[in-house]
């Protein structure tokens, strides 16, 4: 694992003061989605939890409204068109409400609201120092790599779905994470947050 300098004391701050207000503010939407769930036949549990790799490399349950069919296994990556996402999922992905429960995990300090995309253990190499440099720093709900490919299950519209995100959107999302944790700044996570709310109203 690589060493990582403290989290911002600025960045916490910044957590807390904008993270409880939205967490409280969603939980219409959290309600809205259990409704819809049972209207529409599904069952399921609200929310589903993932493994996912935190502040240095140490694992955490990352939480997201549950979006696909319970108890269908496929491929750790979604692509467009995926039938494990049920209806009220697809409205969700889109809208990315589905990232709303992670701001527990902001408020518990597992991640933050800005930082790099919380990726799953199986596809991180250790023996990569981009991998171990990104790996290891708290991650976020937003980020230069959540932005720029908030569109990905499109471009995973094909076979072999796993090796081209391993092979060609991995290392474009680390490039990505990797220059916003040398210049992270207060001015910097404000301008992302702005870029999010922008692309979540088109």
């Amino acid at each position: 694992m690589v060493p990582q300098p403290a989290f911002p004391f600025w960045k916490r701050c910044l957590d807390v003061v904008i993270g409880v207000p939205l967490l409280v503010c969603s939980g219409p939407v959290l309600a809205a989605t259990f409704i819809a769930n049972r209207i529409s036949g599904d069952s399921g549990p609200l929310f589903y939890s993932a493994v996912r790799m935190g502040e240095g490399g140490r694992p955490f349950h990352a939480l997201k409204l549950r979006t696909m069919r319970a108890a269908i296994a496929g491929p750790a990556v979604t692509a467009a068109g995926d039938a494990r996402i049920t209806r009220v999922g697809r409205v969700l992905r889109q809208a990315k409400f589905d990232e709303l429960p992670q701001l527990w995990n902001v408020l518990r300090g597992e991640m933050s609201l800005v930082g790099p995309r919380p990726e799953d253990p199986r596809y991180a190499d250790w023996s990569n120092p981009l991998h171990r440099a990104v790996f290891c720093a708290r991650p976020g709900i937003t980020g230069p790599a959540q932005i720029e490919f908030r569109h990905e299950e499109s471009l995973l519209a094909s076979r072999d779905i796993e090796q081209r995100y391993v092979e060609e959107i991995l290392p474009a999302k680390l490039a990505l994470d990797a220059a916003y944790l040398a210049h992270r700044s207060l001015a910097s996570d404000l301008n992302l947050l702005g870029r999010t709310l922008l692309a979540v109203a088109r």
